[in-house]
């Protein structure tokens, strides 16, 4: 499995390719890929007000990000470091398992220097800059979310394969499509995965999908797709319950959903 664990490119028409940065650290984006990250910022920023968590907007208010281009790493790392003490780390559009392990273990956040393209600007199953850098860089300002990622990545180079799964399965519902507050008005948004997302924005706090209250035994057994808007959601009741999940067993717990196994899944199967 490759980067992030999530990713099916095996319908992608043309994969993505990283840019590489010069000796100086820049990188030089084309005007069309500036454009494309205008564009993408502009129509996040009027959805995300009302429906992401305090602690995000805060986050991105920290980052300050350019509307105009997409913003060089070592700028968001001047924050990260200044905050949380995490960096970013430019990596290609795919990277295996155990580096994906290993930078967040020595907390530093993946990111695939490339941006997506127009056929693509609503949803992109391979993580793109405006993904990680919109999605996720705001709350790694947090200290919660920042110690969630860092223990993740130490806990998932110890694991064996089998128990790697299952931890995607964590990461899914937390970091990337979780949810947070347990009433219909107080619900906001922290996962990237919706946050990088026009229609998810809006359809994750809607009256669609069934949102659940997490409980770490069941996110492990709950199968996912990466290819549509997610079914399913699970809701922590503060963003410091990431603290909560961290010193709880997690592993032990890991070891008794492989033992029960997966719950069935709520949508159609691809072969269905």
């Amino acid at each position: 499995m490759e980067r992030t664990a999530f990713t099916d490119t095996s319908n992608q028409k043309q994969p993505y390719i990283s840019h590489q940065a010069d000796s100086h650290g820049y990188i030089n984006y084309s005007d069309d890929e500036n454009v494309m990250w205008q564009a993408l910022l502009t129509r996040q920023s009027e959805q995300i007000p009302n429906r992401a968590c305090p602690a995000y907007l805060e986050g991105l208010e920290k980052l300050n990000l350019p509307t105009a281009h997409i913003p060089q790493l070592h700028d968001i790392d001047a924050v990260l470091q200044a905050t949380t003490g995490w960096q970013t780390a430019a990596v290609p559009a795919l990277i295996s398992f155990s580096k994906f392990f290993r930078l967040l273990a020595d907390k530093r956040f993946p990111v695939a220097t490339f941006i997506r393209c127009p056929d693509d600007m609503d949803y992109i199953e391979e993580p793109d800059i405006f993904h990680e850098i919109v999605g996720h860089c705001p709350l790694l300002t947090h200290p919660a979310f920042a110690t969630f990622n860092e223990t993740y990545g130490k806990l998932g180079l110890a694991a064996s394969k089998e128990e790697r799964a299952c931890l995607a399965r964590l990461y899914w519902f937390t970091i990337e499509f979780g949810l947070v507050g347990q009433t219909r008005d107080s619900r906001r948004i922290y996962g990237g995965g919706i946050l990088s997302s026009l229609s998810e924005t809006v359809y994750a706090l809607s009256d669609e999908p069934d949102c659940r209250e997490f409980d770490l035994l069941d996110v492990l057994r709950t199968p996912y797709r990466i290819d549509q808007i997610q079914p399913i959601y699970y809701a922590i009741d503060h963003l410091d319950t990431l603290f909560d999940i961290v010193d709880s067993d997690i592993m032990s717990m890991v070891k008794k959903a492989l033992s029960l196994g997966l719950f069935e899944p709520t949508y159609p199967t691809k072969n269905a």
